[in-house]
């Protein structure tokens, strides 16, 4: 496949090694216009409509600003999407409108799963009756930097223990925390939405890495996932598994078998 990546961070570098040892090709990176005199390369362009004709699918690596920036044009352009910054969809206005561009260009918005597993339990249970989903994510300090978490918390104070710095739904975790809180909202998209999510947050100087839980019962029965995940190595804030599901979902879309 022909791929296009918006964004150059932690995530955006895993998914172009992986492209370099694959069959696919890179044929674009999207960069903010501002970035222009620091990406002079031929591949970099700063625009939408400076894509190169023939992109089979683009990947949003760049977080919840650069979808609402680019998503619904290059949607309505006629290429299919992956986004890792499924916490944007938490605005109303924006989701809308990725839904009518992708109807517009006869396209795809795929979700990359992100940091954590059991979605397909909750898209099945969902069929059902399903109540009381709960999703708890507890991140080492470094972790929360540059978040809201630092008003709550002396996050370079915290040295033992643990504390709770958000209780809420998911929406308003995706929307408070838009680069923390894709997980939250990959759970409320898999099962009772955003509004019914229940989400903690917590800081918690006693683990090494980021742990991600999701527990929920219904007609189905009960379940309890939790995930203890590394972070990219570039940035605390990145999940190495948010990466690689990137890398999967590209995977999956060239299969012809998929699970």
């Amino acid at each position: 496949m022909r791929v296009g990546l918006i964004g150059d961070g932690a995530i955006a570098r895993h998914v172009r090694e992986h492209i370099a040892s694959s069959d696919h090709s890179l044929s674009a990176v999207l960069m903010r216009p501002k970035h222009a005199s620091e990406y002079q390369e031929e591949q970099y362009v700063f625009s939408v409509g400076e894509l190169p004709d023939g992109i089979d699918i683009m990947i949003d690596c760049a977080g919840h600003t650069a979808l609402a920036a680019n998503g619904a044009d290059i949607l309505r352009r006629g290429i299919d999407l992956v986004t890792v910054s499924l916490g944007a969809l938490a605005d109303h206005n924006l989701h809308d409108e990725l839904r009518r561009a992708a109807l517009q260009g006869n396209t795809k918005l795929h979700l990359a799963s992100g940091a954590i597993g059991a979605l397909d339990c909750l898209q099945a249970a969902r069929t059902g009756q399903l109540e009381n989903v709960t999703y708890i994510g507890r991140k080492p300090p470094a972790g929360w930097v540059g978040s809201p978490a630092e008003q709550v918390v002396d996050l370079a104070a915290l040295t033992k223990g643990a504390a709770v710095h958000f209780e809420g739904n998911a929406r308003e975790a995706a929307i408070s925390y838009p680069k923390n809180a894709n997980v939250a909202a990959a759970v409320a998209l898999a099962g009772v939405g955003f509004d019914k999510t229940n989400v903690r947050l917590i800081v918690d100087a006693d683990v090494p890495e980021n742990i991600h839980e999701i527990q929920a019962n219904g007609d189905f029965g009960s379940f309890q996932f939790q995930i203890r995940g590394k972070s990219l190595p570039d940035n605390p804030r990145s999940s190495a598994l948010a990466a690689m599901s990137v890398v999967s979902k590209l995977e999956q879309l060239a299969n012809p078998i998929r699970l």
